[in-house]
């Protein structure tokens, strides 16, 4: 994938940055970001390498909160969220969550791995390509990024630089058991029993 694909894309989401701002700055309410159960669909899995070297598979993740970020070095309004992303992991990484960076970059480790070290990024990061942001509906644009629940389904895709408040309060929503989760059933018999 070419940076100059993606310049377009990133200086318009780059444009739609005062429209976020001013949103925040008036407080107005906002709808929510995760889908319903019955409209999520499976996460396309892939085979992509870390910094290590290790392959990183989508399902491996499975059981957990991920939040799927495409983004590039080059790409301003990533460098925005990815602080965000970091907090988040931070905050939320011992109940089950955790951010999964891929990044586009042509040149691949030789221009992420410096980024990574800079910025100090505290989430694993895997290098993406063609194949991978096709299974995902063709990324055209960076940022894009998905929110996917405990079973592997997406919740929730953000296109372009998304409001925080909007990651932190899809991720809180998917964090939350199940409704009715951590109820014992009890059998009739028993409740029979206490009666009596």
């Amino acid at each position: 994938m070419r940076p100059s694909r993606y310049f377009v894309a990133a200086l318009a989401v780059t444009a739609l940055l005062a429209f976020f701002l001013h949103d925040r700055s008036t407080g107005s309410a906002r709808a929510a970001s995760v889908k319903p159960d019955k409209d999520r669909r499976d996460a396309p899995d892939f085979a992509l390498k870390d910094a290590d070297g290790k392959t990183v598979h989508l399902s491996d993740y499975k059981g957990k909160v991920v939040l799927l970020d495409f983004w590039a070095t080059w790409c301003g309004p990533c460098r925005i969220e990815i602080p965000w992303f970091m907090e988040m992991e931070r905050q939320n990484k011992d109940k089950g969550f955790e951010v999964l960076g891929v990044a586009m970059d042509d040149e691949g480790w030789e221009a992420v791995k410096p980024f990574l070290t800079d910025l100090k990024v505290n989430y694993r990061v895997v290098i993406g390509n063609d194949d991978t942001a096709r299974k995902y509906g063709g990324v055209d644009a960076l940022p894009t990024t998905f929110l996917i629940d405990r079973e592997g389904k997406v919740a929730a895709i953000h296109v372009g630089l998304a409001d925080r408040r909007d990651f932190e309060d899809g991720v809180q929503e998917l964090l939350q058991p199940p409704a009715g989760a951590g109820r014992t059933a009890v059998p009739a018999g028993a409740v029979a029993a206490i009666a009596h």
